[in-house]
Formats: structure tokens, C-alpha cells, sequence
């Protein structure tokens, strides 16, 4: 800690009930970003912030803090100047009344002027206050600011929290700092592990924070380093079983958020319950006791031994180990039973009971939506180079599994034992694997479908889920998004963008449309292309790549993603090119002119009329310059194609310093605007790079 009395470290810890475990790393993080603002708004220097985050506790150390705010001055604005003084500079009643109001006289108040105008001003000295008397106010406002979705009440307390508060330490200057926070008095210690370490824990000084925790104690506080030490943990007790361990980052994530003191142990179970997919034990594992599978170093195999993190430190680590083993075998056996069970009606016969479930309340049954999907798929089928009948096979039964006890219990194997079942029922390899894959990508960065059946299957999925939600009025509105829009959109521009697939994307939609019989939104398909272009923009933001490019290509209508990437992609590096800027800013030129234009400009170019050397040269380059230009905007080169139009760059530049367009002659001046034309018209085959930042020609 540093010495003196101008800085010092602080330490906020509080203490509540087992927080959420799955939103603690958030709860933390946001705990020191929020007070990181208060201390800032409160003119608080300050070097660093660390945060912790355990189970029972968030809490943040702040270094170097400064012991009081700076001093500083109040500022009160009077009125405007004008208002102020008469035309002989005698204040005014405003003046006087102003002056009189902040007890002064007219002539000891400033003046403050800038670009809005000019007012007096009243200025007085104000003290910096004490860094411990703002704290509990700082404090609170960085917790309510925390993003917690649902806040709860305890006891007779008015406050909300995301969890009851049983302690809220301060530790300031030299020790605890005695105030409230959260209506409650502050105490003077932490508290360790609720097992180990009940008592309570003093905390000399923020630094030692951590250390006393770990030790004295057996809580790892800091998130980070406990995150780390499970992950060793598991690695290392599934190194010594022989295996190598599923290691799921957002389970581990969640795991971190469960314990104080982790510990791995190693469990197994009977390999009676290896005949059961795979997909359905690790799931069991993972999702409903938080274990981690262990998997075969060669072959991958699933083996029937997990890794558990406990919380505790037994002294007879085999009878928690037992527990494990006992509560995960009745998981394991409702697997097996529900696999047995499903297998003895095929997807095909289950299908009729999808229309017991609806879809959504104006959309029909889930069965009606397998009607439209495979009415796509046909569609589609082609476009993809898949079989029509496999198509049609494939998006009859997508859904099927969903009526079956095994998804019933474990919804996240929807899909995963479609595929398992439609192969016990005979179905083709290509069908059941569209059947599992049709849900890729599940969110941003997942794997895509890796066959053509199941890329189709995964768009026509996504196409009929938009139309119809924007057909009955409901797309996504702010953060509210309760059909994933916005990730079926992004998993359409994916497929066809990565997987390099050509497809009119503005007529695939007007047919999934076409498969609705009602729709309350008559022009749905075109509001959801609309909606893809905006997906566009952020995409592409994320991928480093200005707003301006991508907006460039958009202005020049195309309904095929693919093309439009490949677009981009062109756009942007042109847009490193030297004349890049000078051709930007000539466009910007070109299109006002004709968009001034007194009469539409129409006609061809009149090689006659060519008056000027500068406008003589402008038109023989451009068609010099057509017969590579054209080839390469078929062959969809279209970075060659810019990077040909490119070199105009000289003539353009030279036809502006020496031609008047719009001259007084009608026949020349028209001449002249379908030469522009012709130009502009070679830039907006790829796209309007007016759009792009320019140096004006």
C-alpha cells in the first residue's frame, strides 16, 4: 500500500448469499468497470482496479486512490451579455438581480464566452471532499448499476440486490472503514470458506486481501486464477486415470461460478450405459451435474469416468466421490431408458404428433412448419445440387425428434438424436445428418453444416423462421429477440458467404413466403431482406471493415450474399489504393452533376462531340480500359476490375481541371454529362464508391 495520506489502496468486498453462478464472471467484472466510473466522476485519481469473484462474495481493490477530491471551483451562469448591460454598459435589472443573487457585486463577476454566446458567470471556491466520505455513495452507485436482470428484497430491507447482502467491507487508509452501504453498517472483516473458514477473517490491507483468503481462509477469490486452477485440476486428475477430459469453457466457466475451494475428483459409472449416444451421457454429465467427461487419448471413445469439482476439501474424499457416482447413475439410467423407449416408433410415425405442438400462435403447428419446410427444400433443392426427394425426406422429419422423451428431457440433443434415430430407422446417412446439422450454426463462431443437404436444410429452417416472424408483426424490437432473429439471420449470411454458395436470396424468401397461407405483413420477404442488410453492416464491423464499404455495395442492388461479400472484400482493398480517395471524391462530383442535371441525361456518347483534349481522353481510356474491365466483372474479379478502373484516375483529375460540364452549349454540355455517365456507370457495376472518404476531384 502506499504511504502518506494523498493515496492510498482501497478494498470493497461484499458478502451475500451463493450468487448466480453462470453471470458471477459478468457480476465481477461489471462490479470494478461501474466503480471505475464513479471514482472518475467523482474527479478520484486512481491506477489500477482488480477485481474477485467467488460464489459469496464480489470485490474489487483500487490502488493508488486519492485521498480527497481535488479542490475546484462551483460555476453559476447569469444571464446572456446582451440581456446583461444596456447600450451604455450600465447593468441591467437581470445583472443586478444575478449579482444580488450570489452576493456580489456586478463587477466581481466573469464572463463566459464560446461558441453558443456569452453570459456572466459567478464563480466560487469549493473544497475537494474527503475520498472516505464519498465512498459509501460511490459504492451503491456502482452496484445498482450492475446488470442484474431480476433484484431481490430480504428481509425488512428496502434495498435490491441479485442476492441478500450479509456483509459489505471497506477497507480505506490503514483499516475498516466505519459507514453504510446498503442501509447496513460496514464490518471490520471478511469471512472465509462457509465449511473451512466460518469465522471471521480480518483483512490487514487491500493487498493482502487474496493471500489471507487463500491461506487462512480456502477461498481462491480472484476468478481468474480459480478458473485456472480448476482447469489444472481436471487435466491433471484426468491425466492420472489414463484419459483426457472434455473441458466445455462455458461449463468450466460455470463451474468457477459454483465453487470457493475446488477439488477434483474422479468418478465412474457402468459401462453398461456406453450403448447409450454418447451426445445423451455427456449431456447428462454436463448439464445437470456439472461434471466433466473423460474421453479415450487415442480414440476419442467416451469412458465411463468423469471429473467432478467439489467444494470442499474432504478428509474422505472416496465417500464424496461415492455421492458423485451415486446421483449421476439414475441420470444415466433415465438416458438409457429414454433411448430404449423412443427407438420403438420411427421419426416418421412420430411426426403426427408434432402437430400437438404449436410453433408459434398465428404460425400454426410445428407440423404445418415441417409442410413448409419441405415445400422449400424442393425449392431449393437445385440451387443447392442435393436430391429433390432427399430434400423433401429431410425436412419432413427435422422436427420429429422433438416429441421424444430423450429431447423431452434434454431439449440441447434436439437435432443431435434426430440423426441417432432416423439411422436406426434406415434413413439415409445425407438425411440424418441434415436432420442433426440443420440447427448449425447454434450461435456466433459455431461450427456450419458440413453437406449440402444440411446447408439447404439449415437456410430453408432459418428463411421460413424470419418470414414468419416478421409476417404475424413480430421481429425483433431493442434487445427483446425470444426466436433468435438476429442469430438465424447472421447463420444464413454465414452458410452462404463461407460455404461460397450462390443463391438470390430475395427470391428464396418470396417463397418461403409463399408457404404461409396467411401472412398479416403482405410485404414480410422484403422486410426481412432488409433486415439481413442490416446484419451486413455488423458483421462486417466486426470483421474490421468500415461502415462505408459495405454501405458502397449495398447501394448497388443485389439479392446474392455471396456476390455482395465478394464485393466487399474488392471495395476494401480498393480503398487502400493510392487514387482511391481521388476517385471517391470525382464520383461524389459526377453524381451531383447528373443529379443536377436540368434534363435526364439519356443518349449515347457522340465521339463528334468531343470538344476538348482532357474529355477526348477520358472517353478513349474508358473504352481502352473495357475490354479488361468486363471480363473480370464477369468472372466476379472484382478487386481486378477496381484496380483496372483505377488507373482513370490521371484522366478524371485532368478532365476536371480542363472541361466546364455544364457549359452554355446544350449539345456539349449533354455530351459531356453521357460521358460522366459512362464513367459512374463503369464504378456502379461493383458499387458506389462515391460513398467512400474522398479528396473532392
Amino acid at each position: 500500500m502506499t504511504t502518506g495520506r494523498e493515496v492510498a489502496d482501497l478494498l470493497v468486498e461484499v458478502g451475500t448469499e451463493e450468487l448466480p453462478p453462470k453471470a458471477l464472471h459478468g457480476l465481477g467484472s461489471a462490479f470494478a468497470e461501474q466503480l471505475k466510473r464513479a471514482l472518475d466522476s467523482a474527479q478520484l485519481s486512481h491506477t489500477q482496479l482488480e477485481w474477485f469473484a467467488s460464489p459469496r462474495r464480489l470485490a474489487v481493490r483500487v490502488t493508488d486512490l486519492a485521498a480527497r477530491q481535488p479542490d475546484g471551483f462551483d460555476e453559476r451562469r447569469g444571464p446572456n451579455l446582451k440581456a446583461a448591460f444596456d447600450t451604455e454598459g450600465a447593468p441591467t435589472r437581470a445583472a443586478l438581480g444575478f449579482a444580488r443573487s450570489v452576493g456580489v457585486e456586478v463587477d466581481r463577476l466573469e464572463h463566459l464566452e464560446n461558441e453558443q454566446g456569452a453570459w456572466l458567470l459567478y464563480r466560487s471556491p469549493r473544497a475537494g471532499e474527503a475520498t472516505s466520505a464519498l465512498l459509501p455513495r460511490l459504492i451503491e452507485t456502482a452496484l445498482n448499476q450492475l446488470p442484474i436482470p431480476k433484484r431481490m428484497r430480504w428481509g425488512a430491507h428496502r434495498v435490491e440486490f441479485v442476492r441478500p447482502v450479509h456483509w459489505v467491507l471497506v477497507l480505506w487508509q490503514g483499516g475498516a472503514l466505519a459507514t453504510e452501504v446498503f442501509g447496513g453498517a460496514t464490518v471490520a472483516h471478511s469471512r472465509g470458506h462457509r465449511f473451512h473458514a466460518p469465522q471471521p477473517l480480518p483483512i490487514p490491507t487491500p493487498g493482502d486481501y487474496a493471500r489471507i483468503l487463500e491461506h487462512e481462509g480456502k477461498v481462491i477469490a480472484h476468478f481468474e486464477t480459480r478458473q485456472t486452477r480448476i482447469r489444472q485440476q481436471i487435466e491433471t486428475a484426468a491425466a492420472v486415470a489414463g484419459a483426457v477430459a472434455d473441458i466445455d469453457p462455458g461449463l468450466l466457466e460455470e463451474v468457477t461460478g459454483l465453487v470457493e475451494w475446488p477439488v477434483a475428483l474422479v468418478g465412474q459409472f457402468d459401462t453398461e450405459f456406453l450403448q447409450v449416444p454418447a451426445e445423451a451421457l455427456i449431456s447428462a454429465m454436463q448439464v445437470h451435474q456439472k461434471y466433466f467427461p473423460l474421453r479415450d487419448p487415442k480414440t476419442r471413445a467416451l469412458l465411463p469416468r468423469f471429473v467432478a469439482i467439489a467444494n470442499i476439501e474432504s478428509q474422505d474424499p472416496g465417500q464424496v466421490v461415492a455421492g458423485n457416482e451415486r446421483v449421476i447413475r439414475p441420470r444415466l439410467a433415465d438416458a438409457r431408458f429414454f433411448f430404449d423407449s423412443d427407438r420403438a416408433r420411427s421419426l416418421a410415425e412420430r411426426r403426427e404428433s408434432l402437430r400437438d405442438i404449436r410453433f408459434q400462435r398465428d404460425l400454426g403447428s410445428m407440423f404445418t412448419r415441417t409442410e413448409r419446410l419441405t415445400g422449400l427444400a424442393r425449392t431449393l433443392a437445385p440451387l443447392f445440387g442435393v436430391d429433390a426427394e432427399q430434400a423433401e425426406r429431410a425436412a419432413a422429419l427435422c422436427k420429429s425428434d422433438l416429441v421424444t422423451e430423450m429431447v423431452g428431457e434434454f431439449p440441447e440433443l434436439q437435432g443431435t438424436m434426430g440423426r441417432y434415430y432416423a439411422l436406426e430407422d434406415g434413413e439415409p446417412e445425407p438425411v440424418a445428418t441434415a436432420i442433426e446439422q440443420h440447427y448449425w450454426p447454434r450461435h456466433a463462431g459455431d461450427q456450419l453444416p458440413t453437406t449440402h443437404l444440411a446447408s439447404l436444410l439449415a437456410v430453408a429452417d432459418r428463411l421460413d423462421l424470419l418470414v414468419g416472424l416478421f409476417g404475424v408483426g413480430q421481429p425483433p424490437s431493442g434487445t427483446r429477440d425470444p426466436f433468435g432473429l438476429r442469430r438465424a439471420a447472421l447463420g444464413v449470411l454465414r452458410i452462404l458467404i463461407e460455404q461460397q454458395r450462390d443463391l438470390d436470396l430475395v427470391k428464396a424468401l418470396r417463397n418461403a413466403a409463399a408457404g404461409f397461407e396467411t401472412l398479416k405483413v403482405p410485404d414480410a420477404a422484403e422486410q426481412v431482406w432488409a433486415y439481413l442488410l442490416e446484419r451486413f453492416d455488423a458483421w462486417y464491423q466486426d470483421q474490421g471493415i468500415a461502415a462505408e464499404v459495405v454501405q458502397s455495395v449495398l447501394a448497388v442492388p443485389n439479392p446474392n450474399p455471396r456476390d455482395i461479400d465478394l464485393r466487399i472484400q474488392a471495395v476494401n482493398a480498393f480503398r487502400a489504393l493510392p487514387a482511391a480517395r481521388q476517385l471517391a471524391g470525382a464520383n461524389k462530383r459526377v453524381a451531383n452533376l447528373l443529379n443536377k442535371a436540368a434534363d435526364p441525361v439519356s443518349g449515347d456518347l457522340d465521339p463528334a462531340l468531343l470538344d476538348e483534349p482532357a474529355e477526348r481522353d477520358l472517353a478513349e481510356t474508358l473504352e481502352r480500359l473495357q475490354s479488361s474491365i468486363t471480363p473480370s466483372i464477369a468472372a466476379r474479379d472484382y478487386a481486378a476490375a477496381l484496380k483496372e478502373l483505377a488507373r482513370l484516375q490521371p484522366e478524371v483529375d485532368h478532365f476536371f481541371d480542363a472541361v466546364m460540364v455544364m457549359c452554355d452549349d446544350p449539345p456539349l454540355r449533354a455530351n459531356r454529362l453521357r460521358l460522366l455517365r459512362t464513367l459512374r456507370g463503369q464504378f456502379l457495376q461493383i458499387a458506389d464508391i462515391s460513398l467512400l472518404p474522398s479528396e473532392q476531384a
